[in-house]
C-alpha cells in the first residue's frame, strides 16, 4: 500500500547540496570535519557538566540541554549527508522522509526555546542577582525544559501532518540535502495552500517569539551592564552577551530566511546555503561560544582529565 493520503510516491531522490561531481569529494571531508567537531564538543559538554558537580546550576543546566539537542539536532541529517556526497543516487524511503523531517523540527525548535531560557537564566543573575537562586530555583529550571520540550513536540506534529496530508504522484526529487518541507511542498501535486498557512504560523512562533523575547532580555542585561562601575566587569560581561547574540542571530536569522517568506518567492538554492548556518554550523560553533571561552568549563576539563589521569 503506498504511504499518504493516496500518495503514490514510495521514496524520494535527493539531490543534495550540490550536483558538481567534482566538489562531492571535498565537500564530503569538509562536513565529516564539521560533523566530527560538533559530535566531540557537545558531547564533551554533557560529559563535563554530567560529572563535575560544581557545574550543577541553573545556567549549566539549560547548557547541558543545549549540547545535548545540538548533538541530536546535527546527527538526524548530518550521517545521510555524508553518505550521500559519496553515492550515485541519493535514496530515503518516504516513512524516512517524514521521520527525519519530525526529528528536525523537534530539536530545531527545541534550541529555539532552550535559548531563551538560558537568555532569561541571564536576565535573572545579571539584573536580579539576589534573587537568583528563588527564581532560577531546580523546579523552575525543569518546568522551562519540559515547556521547551512540550513546546517543540507540539510545533513538530503540526508541521508533520502537514506532509502527511499532501498527495505525491510522480515528481519525487527533493531539491535539497535533507527533507525539508519546502522543498518538499514543491512536490505535491495538490494544493499546498493549507500546509504552507501551517507552516507560516508554526514557523512565526517558533522564530520570531523566541528572537525577540531574547533580544528584549540582553536589552535589559546591557542596561543593568552599563551600570556597572567596574571597566572590567563591563568588559566582560559585553564580551559574553556579545557572543551569545551572534550564535542566537546566526541560528535565528538563517532560519527567518529560510521559513518566513512563501516558498514561491524562496530560491532552493539559496535555501540550501541558508540551511548550512542553523543545521550544521551552529550546532559546531556553539561549543566553543558558550563554554571553550569559561572558566569554570576549562576547569571542570582539568579536573576530570587530572582524575583520569591518577585512576
Amino acid at each position: 500500500m503506498a504511504p499518504g493520503n493516496g500518495s503514490l510516491v514510495t521514496e524520494f531522490v535527493l539531490v543534495g547540496l550540490t550536483e558538481h561531481p567534482d566538489l562531492q569529494l571535498p565537500l564530503f571531508f569538509l562536513f565529516l570535519a564539521m560533523y566530527t567537531f560538533t559530535v566531540l564538543g557537545n558531547f564533551g559538554l554533557v560529559t563535563l557538566i554530567g560529572l563535575n558537580s560544581h557545574l550543577h546550576t541553573p545556567m549549566y543546566f539549560f547548557l547541558f540541554n543545549l549540547s545535548f539537542i545540538d548533538l541530536c539536532y546535527s546527527s538526524v541529517f548530518s550521517p545521510k549527508m555524508l553518505l550521500n556526497f559519496l553515492s550515485k543516487k541519493n535514496i530515503i524511503s518516504y516513512q524516512g522522509c517524514l521521520t527525519q523531517f519530525f526529528f528536525f523540527c523537534f530539536f530545531a525548535i527545541s534550541e529555539c526555546y532552550v535559548l531563551i531560557s538560558m537568555a532569561y537564566d541571564r536576565y535573572v543573575a545579571i539584573c536580579n542577582p539576589l534573587l537568583y537562586n528563588i527564581v532560577m530555583s531546580p523546579k523552575v529550571c525543569f518546568k522551562l525544559m519540559f515547556g521547551s520540550y512540550l513546546m517543540a513536540f507540539s510545533s513538530a506534529m503540526a508541521d508533520t501532518g502537514c506532509l502527511l496530508r499532501l498527495t505525491f504522484c510522480d515528481a519525487n526529487t527533493i531539491n535539497h540535502y535533507f527533507c525539508d518541507i519546502l522543498p518538499v511542498l514543491q512536490l505535491s501535486c495538490t494544493s499546498t495552500y493549507v500546509s504552507e498557512l501551517v507552516l507560516f504560523i508554526v514557523a512565526s512562533i517558533s522564530i520570531f517569539v523566541p528572537s525577540l523575547t531574547i533580544f528584549i532580555s540582553y536589552g535589559f542585561i546591557l542596561c543593568s551592564i552599563l551600570h556597572i562601575s567596574s571597566t572590567e566587569g563591563r568588559s566582560k560581561a559585553f564580551s559574553t552577551c556579545s557572543s551569545h547574540i551572534i550564535a542566537v542571530s546566526l541560528f535565528f536569522g538563517s532560519g527567518s530566511f529560510m521559513y518566513l517568506q512563501p516558498s514561491s518567492e524562496l530560491s532552493m538554492d539559496e535555501g540550501k546555503i541558508s540551511s548550512v548556518f542553523y543545521t550544521n554550523v551552529v550546532p559546531m560553533m556553539n561549543p566553543l561560544i558558550y563554554s571553550l571561552r569559561n572558566k569554570d568549563i576549562i576547569l571542570a576539563m582539568r579536573k576530570t582529565l587530572s582524575r583520569r589521569k591518577f585512576q
